[in-house]
């Protein structure tokens, strides 16, 4: 335990390095200033690691076998839709994968301290116009929108790709009728749901679920699940603007 702890703080230091050589190459080198409260940026840089380094252990004793042990569980004949022998190669077999995704999308976007930090300085800028649960409950319906059509995907083998232009010629159709001020945020709300919640369980899932399935690969269908995480919060934010600009219209006549 203490030798990987230190393997990976060594790892992490390396990761963290350049950042600290730029942050100060930069105050000292160019702005010639000194660093303002040295003594708590140091000790910020150190809680930093600390943290860093605990949150990657942990993904490595914790996160990802439980990802691949809730894939294996999920598709395992006991937990399959109907008779077994006939659906066990057919999509609707998986019921209970899907609702498994739905279920930790929502809720590891709701935990996302990325995505909370965003909704808190758009409901700043905003003067509280936008809510932050709003805000948060909206990008977490399209996450979990997301992975649950991503789990279909692996399930049936489909191309990922039709998905992907399907979506964004979607988000390009809402983008030309959708509120001004909520389309920048709305593209930035589906980049912070892949963070350091979502991310980790997200990819186990898809590996574990890829590995699971029978004709199914990890390496040509694990993965693609954190892009639907990515494209479907941007739809369901800028829906859930354009319904509250119906709303208001609605009442103001």
């Amino acid at each position: 335990m203490i030798e990987a702890l230190a393997h990976t703080l060594l790892d992490t230091l390396k990761d963290v390095l350049p950042i600290a050589v730029i942050l100060f190459g930069f105050q000292w080198a160019v702005l010639r200033r000194p660093v303002p409260r040295l003594r708590q940026v140091l000790t910020g840089f150190a809680y930093v690691l600390i943290g860093l380094v605990c949150f990657l252990e942990g993904l490595e004793l914790a996160l990802f076998p439980l990802g691949r042990l809730m894939a294996a569980q999920l598709t395992d004949p006991a937990f399959l839709f109907g008779d077994v022998q006939a659906l066990a190669a057919h999509w609707s077999a998986y019921g209970w994968v899907y609702v498994f995704a739905l279920a930790i999308g929502f809720a590891t976007t709701i935990a996302e301290p990325s995505l909370l930090a965003v909704a808190l300085k758009a409901n700043e800028v905003s003067g509280g116009a936008i809510g932050v649960w709003g805000l948060r409950v909206a990008v977490a319906i399209g996450v979990a929108v997301g992975l649950g059509l991503g789990t279909f995907r692996i399930v049936t083998g489909t191309p990922l790709h039709w998905y992907i232009i399907a979506g964004y010629v979607v988000v390009m159709a809402q983008t030309l009728f959708a509120p001004r001020a909520i389309v920048a945020l709305a593209y930035d709300s589906g980049g912070v749901t892949t963070s350091t919640v979502t991310v980790p369980l997200v990819t186990a899932l898809g590996l574990g679920l890829a590995s699971a399935v029978p004709g199914r690969s990890p390496a040509l269908d694990g993965f693609g699940l954190i892009a639907f995480a990515s494209l479907f919060p941007i739809i369901s934010v800028i829906a859930y603007a354009q319904f509250a600009d119906w709303r208001a219209r609605r009442r103001s006549t």
